[in-house]
């Protein structure tokens, strides 16, 4: 078993990930949705948590070998990049969703801005990515301040054609440690959902907006 089918069947063991392709959730944006994710519920579970952490670690090793440092998105992808760069030895920072409105008024904390400014090489760290836009704001503020942005890494992407547009606009690569297609597969191959149900599921992906999908 690779590191994405490890990662999935631990995303789905500790309910990290739920499936419910035939009662869909409702996210905050009002899609409905057939998967729901906190990977935040990894850190509880220290054999997978090593796991995944390792395996971040790995990815960055491999796809990122330049990387001076590691910054986690405020708040999700924090611990992640904090274990990670532990791992791998690296400085290790984040970005706040804004700057500070008391002390310094910093934004990005744990890395100093003379190091960015010097175009310190960087990576971003995300638990989950869906469409983007926000882990694309981290690497906006990073870029601003300096820093030779080589790339994302994350726990997991749903791999929506919305999110690949963004990254592509913004000439940013995404690496992921599992992917929405991994997670799927692995859940009907442990029987945590029907196989009939992966046309569905894959139709999701490809236009969340289209409800189609959905089992009447």
């Amino acid at each position: 078993m690779n590191n994405a089918e490890q990662t999935a069947i631990d995303l789905l063991s500790m309910g990290a990930v739920f499936l419910r392709p035939r009662e869909p959730f409702t996210w905050a944006s009002g899609i409905r949705s057939p998967i729901y994710c906190d990977n935040r519920l990894t850190l509880g579970f220290p054999e997978a948590r090593a796991r995944i952490e390792t395996a971040i670690a790995q990815k960055v090793s491999e796809a990122y070998p330049d990387c001076e440092a590691l910054f986690g998105t405020a708040t999700a992808g924090i611990a992640h990049a904090a274990i990670a760069a532990h791992i791998l030895g690296l400085p290790m920072g984040y970005v706040r969703s804004s700057a500070k409105d008391h002390g310094r008024g910093n934004q990005i904390e744990g890395v100093t801005e003379g190091a960015l400014t010097a175009g310190m090489k960087v990576v971003v760290v995300e638990d989950l990515i869906s469409t983007g836009g926000s882990v694309l704001d981290t690497v906006k503020v990073l870029q601003d301040a300096g820093a030779n942005v080589l790339g994302v890494i994350s726990i997991f992407t749903y791999g929506m054609k919305k999110a690949k547009r963004r990254f592509a606009e913004a000439h940013v690569r995404l690496e992921s440690v599992t992917d929405f297609d991994t997670l799927i597969e692995s859940a009907a191959r442990i029987g945590a959902i029907d196989a009939g149900d992966l046309p569905r599921l894959r139709a999701f992906r490809d236009n969340p907006e289209d409800t189609s999908w959905i089992v009447s």
